[in-house]
């Protein structure tokens, strides 16, 4: 006989699934000596998560998790897990629904007090005091005593009665040194181009001259997604593979200048301060990343091509290499943007390419790695995604190096006619620190400077540089005299940057062209600090133009800053 069985516990046979699986998370320094992650799950980001890292394909699941509604209907408990060196350490989660009124300010926060030792701990949602101000689920929050500790996270959600969801893939090691990972990076070289200008900085390393790697884009190019950012993300990790083939000592600098959520259109404007350091860095080699920033890029590649004509024109002759990175749905816009390489036979280098093919096999089938392995959420790479686009990069260097030749390069003779466009080849940044001779400024009741602005980890740095610092700030809540911004300029092309914001004191301005309303700048289309380019003008002469920035009639009590232009004579 047996006595009798213990009850099971009906919560573990509760269907679940992950949105966040063995990924690493990192506390960054805060003010008050704290260390925070954050990791958006707003704008789609949540049913991406459910679609790759939980193996979600019911249309009614994913539909759920778009809205706070949805998701109390859908979400019956929070199961959460942290791994840290120390298993005593705690750590704190907050999983916070973004407000309809109050983006940041008025949602629900779900939230418990964790310790490092790997243990899920899960939250009842019915045991929540509820906000009416719910909109969406928005983002998760790991905040760390120490700061600049290391963890691996488990988050998922157990479902209420009545759904269902798959079990859990395996994930397998992943074999960096196998045939078929080789074969996986080898497909991402879509083009070697003329190697003239790269095998001139290799030969320079080898010969122990100061050689610099630079690299520009978005977001990826930032570094998110990689734990820590600096010294994991796939620009540092390049450049020290550079320097381990070719380099000699500590002769190989790194220049790192991605800027999250901004397209070529902002890129093209910021190069000078931000990789030549106002004439302070002249690289030899420039790595171009915005192959999936640029979809909303009116120009339609105008922009990219002049960024990519005004690195060709630089006085040292730089190599430029075109990367083409790749969102967990597979997009990006090599196919627009590939014309620019051909036309001037530049590397180009694809991990959409390499990495999207070998995703649609089954593990039997020779795959590699799987999506939850690659991204850490729908736009950005794992550690190991970062990693593998460094191989990729360096999978071509260590082809260019094979190349016959002295380093000739057939650009010499000078650049061909642009493919797309090159309007904004010679743009210029403005704003507080630098304008041009002859332009004339009244800042009316923009006459503060905003502090509160995006900061991005540059080259191998650590902690955040703010982006436009010198700007132009309306506040409200010091200045209500609703007096405009005017800029009075002969130009041919004009470009406005202005803070995004997604706090309740920001405020809408209306912006004039030459006495005519252009458009409403509105600093909560994107609900997140950061910068928003729009172009003014794009005429083919010279001409003065006046414009005028001022605050909407309902929002002059509130805040807009002005981060700067870019202006092309």
């Amino acid at each position: 006989m047996s006595g009798p069985k213990a009850p099971k516990d009906p919560e573990s046979r509760r269907a679940s699934f992950y949105v966040m699986r063995d990924k690493e998370i990192f506390g960054s320094r805060q003010p008050d000596g704290h260390g925070v992650q954050y990791i958006p799950e707003d704008m789609g980001r949540l049913e991406n998560s459910a679609r790759i890292t939980g193996n979600i394909t019911d249309p009614e699941i994913l539909r759920l998790l778009r809205d706070a509604a949805g998701f109390r209907k859908l979400v019956h408990s929070i199961g959460v897990s942290v791994e840290t060196e120390e298993s005593a350490e705690k750590v704190s989660f907050v999983f916070q629904m973004y407000g309809k009124r109050d983006l940041l300010g008025g949602g629900t926060k779900i939230g418990c007090v964790l310790r490092g030792d790997g243990a899920e701990v899960r939250i009842r949602l019915s045991e929540q005091l509820w906000s009416d101000d719910d909109r969406e689920p928005g983002q998760l929050c790991f905040s760390f005593d120490r700061p600049e500790l290391v963890a691996v996270a488990n988050v998922r959600f157990y479902l209420h009665d009545g759904f269902e969801a798959p079990e859990a893939d395996e994930e397998g090691r992943i074999d960096f040194s196998s045939h078929a990972y080789r074969e996986m990076i080898a497909r991402s070289l879509m083009c070697s181009g003329d190697t003239g200008r790269v095998l001139t900085a290799i030969r320079r390393a080898q010969r122990g001259e100061e050689v610099t790697l630079a690299y520009i884009g978005g977001s990826i190019t930032q570094g998110a997604g990689a734990v820590p950012i600096n010294s994991e993300c796939y620009a540092y990790k390049s450049c020290q593979g550079f320097a381990e083939r070719f380099g000699r000592g500590d002769n190989v600098q790194l220049v790192k200048a991605g800027v999250g959520g901004t397209p070529s259109k902002l890129g093209m404007i910021r190069f000078e301060r931000d990789v030549l350091r106002d004439g302070g860095s002249l690289p030899d080699i420039v790595v171009v990343e915005f192959a999936v920033n640029d979809e909303g890029d009116e120009t339609k590649g105008n922009c990219y091509e002049s960024l990519v004509r005004k690195i060709l024109k630089l006085s040292n002759r730089p190599a430029v290499v075109l990367l083409f990175s790749v969102f967990a749905d597979d997009f990006n816009l090599q196919d627009r943007l590939k014309v620019v390489g051909e036309r001037y036979r530049l590397p180009m280098v694809s991990v959409k390419d390499a990495v999207v093919p070998q995703f649609r096999l089954k593990p039997d089938e020779g795959r590699v790695l799987s999506k939850n392995s690659f991204f850490y959420d729908m736009f950005h790479p794992t550690n190991t995604g970062h990693t593998i686009m460094a191989d990729c990069l360096t999978y071509f260097f260590e082809r260019a190096a094979e190349t016959e030749g002295i380093g000739e390069t057939c650009l010499e003779a000078g650049l061909p006619e642009p493919v797309i466009g090159a309007d904004f080849e010679r743009v210029r940044l403005l704003d507080r620190k630098d304008r041009p001779t002859g332009a004339e400024i009244v800042c009316g009741g923009f006459r503060f400077e905003d502090t509160r602005l995006q900061t991005v980890e540059m080259d191998g740095d650590l902690h955040g540089t703010p982006v436009f610092p010198h700007n132009w700030m309306y506040c409200g809540e010091r200045e209500k005299s609703g007096e405009p911004f005017m800029l009075e300029i002969v130009c041919r092309a004009l470009v406005l940057i202005f803070k995004d914001s997604g706090e309740v004191s920001a405020g809408k301005a209306e912006v004039f062209v030459d006495g005519e309303r252009k458009l409403t700048a509105d600093p909560h289309v994107n609900g997140w600090i950061h910068c928003n380019t729009v172009i003014l003008l794009q005429e083919k002469e010279r001409k003065r133009h006046v414009i005028r920035i001022q605050m909407a009639a309902k929002d002059v009590e509130k805040e807009f800053t002005i981060l700067g232009f870019g202006y092309v004579d």
